[in-house]
């Protein structure tokens, strides 16, 4: 069942007439990509693991990095029957992954001046209107509220997947009839596919278009997702993978369902190549930049995905061998769980759960990578081995943060500063300090502290260079004769921009 093939490539996000999406950074060091590619055979075991302990008849995962498919490798059957193996072309259903494709809609949307997300859902749905709410003080459901699950609707994995091909006008009619809530609206984060549903209503009536057209015409194509939609039945069922279930020692096929009025909140089907271009998409909004916006929504938009925007919980995240080893403080953005790892930074994860079908992704912003998989067994979702694969290209020194530009300022005010350090006074950037720096501490005990420094790791070798953490702040660490010397720059927000705080850090060499 588990016959493999391999297909590693590079595949640029750009073709002739479809809008280009650039690279967050300079052109990417091929040989970072080679070396991903490289070392894409030595993961292959997590993800055959997987398959092998969790019942997934077939399987495909890739890695985009740079705004390129890196590596993408298929493993598997997409059906049951002899010869039906996956390949990078395979369509799977991603389940709950896209919810991200309906909340960077209503972002887009937004944008136009079309909607506002702190106006109350029921302007754009007048079904909400005559609604009951749970207590007298509850607020009314805002845009907002919907995008990160805080309308106070009751979880409803696994009622909502069921729902997908529920006609648009029954959907109406239980709108009308009102829904119950579990909790007032704003009081806690629950996770609503009810919610994203009623966002794809909010796309459509606004749009004046259907959801899924909005969508495909305004997001999908101008990437170049061809191959990428909502309608199961009209993709060429020969490229599709079907869905199965684990029962009673045996795979059952599960039921396809139509797209319907709960498509925004887990319909589509896509392949690796054609959601490689979503991932380069996301991941090109980082870092911030000058340069003309060249994708179908503006750079800062796409940004706000990664805004955990409230009831921050924390948890553990799946570790090397499927254990939970890393705390981390997260919440759900905009069609994304945000979170800090305390091996990667900044992660933007998404699950996708669904009868047939299971999906994850793992977006790494600072360091221009992402990671994603898709399995044709009912919720089947492969977080484990994405973020094992993840740690392993991290300990391979394969997920280096971007860089920021060093400001002008920022390297007039570091030249100033190393001139104080060496020279053991103030007065070489005495014109670059802010009001605050002598009264925070004096020339003379600045004085003092370096030649504190001094005695504790000798005459330094300062670094050139600076670390910038923001035009105004940055880091650096410099080789002394006896251990390191690391510290913080920071600027104060003055025209022209002048020193407000330096720190210095000795670590003297351990004599044993």
């Amino acid at each position: 069942m588990l016959k493999m093939m391999s297909a590693a490539l590079l595949l640029a996000c750009t073709s002739a007439g479809q809008a280009q999406v650039q690279p967050a950074s300079p052109a990417p060091q091929e040989s970072i990509l080679t070396r991903i590619e490289h070392m894409g055979p030595s993961l292959d075991p997590i993800f055959q693991r997987y398959m092998a302990d969790s019942h997934v008849p077939g399987l495909v995962y890739g890695i985009v990095a740079d705004g390129r498919l890196a590596y993408v490798q298929s493993m598997g059957n997409r059906t049951l029957d002899a010869g039906a193996s996956v390949t990078p072309e395979t369509l799977f259903r991603i389940a709950s992954m896209s919810k991200a494709f309906t909340a960077l809609a209503i972002l887009k949307l937004r944008d136009e001046g079309r909607l506002r997300l702190d106006a109350l859902a029921e302007e754009y749905v007048p079904e909400l209107r005559n609604w009951r709410y749970p207590t007298s003080d509850s607020p009314r459901i805002r845009v907002r509220d919907l995008l990160s699950h805080v309308a106070g609707f009751v979880t409803d994995d696994p009622w909502g997947d069921r729902q997908t091909p529920l006609p648009e006008a029954e959907f109406s009619a239980m709108l009308r009839a009102g829904v119950p809530f579990t909790r007032a609206p704003d009081t806690a984060f629950e996770y609503s596919n009810l919610g994203f549903a009623l966002l794809g209503r909010i796309v459509s009536n606004v749009s004046g278009r259907r959801y899924e057209d909005y969508i495909r015409d305004e997001i999908m194509r101008p990437l170049g997702m061809d191959s990428t939609g909502y309608d199961v039945f009209a993709a060429r069922q020969e490229r599709r993978a079907f869905g199965y279930r684990w029962e009673n020692d045996g795979f059952v096929r599960e039921r396809d369902m139509a797209d319907g009025a709960f498509g925004a909140m887990g319909g589509v089907q896509t392949n690796a190549r054609d959601y490689a271009r979503w991932v380069a998409f996301l991941l090109s909004a980082w870092p911030a930049r000058d340069g003309p916006e060249t994708g179908p929504v503006r750079r800062s938009t796409v940004r706000e995905l990664a805004q955990g925007l409230n009831f921050v919980q924390v948890g553990r995240r799946p570790g090397p061998a499927g254990e939970g080893t890393c705390p981390q403080a997260a919440a759900y953005g905009m069609g994304m769980r945000v979170a800090q790892d305390c091996d990667l930074g900044l992660t933007l994860a998404h699950g996708g759960g669904y009868p047939g079908y299971g999906s994850y992704i793992l977006l790494l912003p600072e360091r221009g990578v992402g990671l994603f998989a898709f399995a044709n067994r009912t919720y089947a979702g492969p977080s484990a081995p994405i973020w094992q694969a993840a740690l392993a290209l991290h300990g391979a020194d394969l997920l280096g943060l971007r860089t920021l530009p060093v400001s002008e300022a920022l390297a007039r005010a570091y030249t100033a500063a190393s001139a104080m350090i060496r020279t053991g006074s103030i007065e070489p950037g005495r014109n670059l300090l802010a009001m605050n720096f002598l009264m925070d501490r004096s020339a003379e005990n600045w004085a003092r502290e370096f030649a504190r420094l001094r005695e504790s790791v000798g005459e330094c070798a300062p670094d050139p260079r600076i670390v910038a953490t923001g035009a105004l702040s940055g880091q650096f660490d410099w080789a002394c004769e006896r251990g390191r010397l690391t510290g913080t720059l920071l600027l104060a927000p003055t025209n022209p921009a002048t020193i407000q705080a330096l720190r210095l850090n000795p670590a003297p060499t351990t004599l044993h």
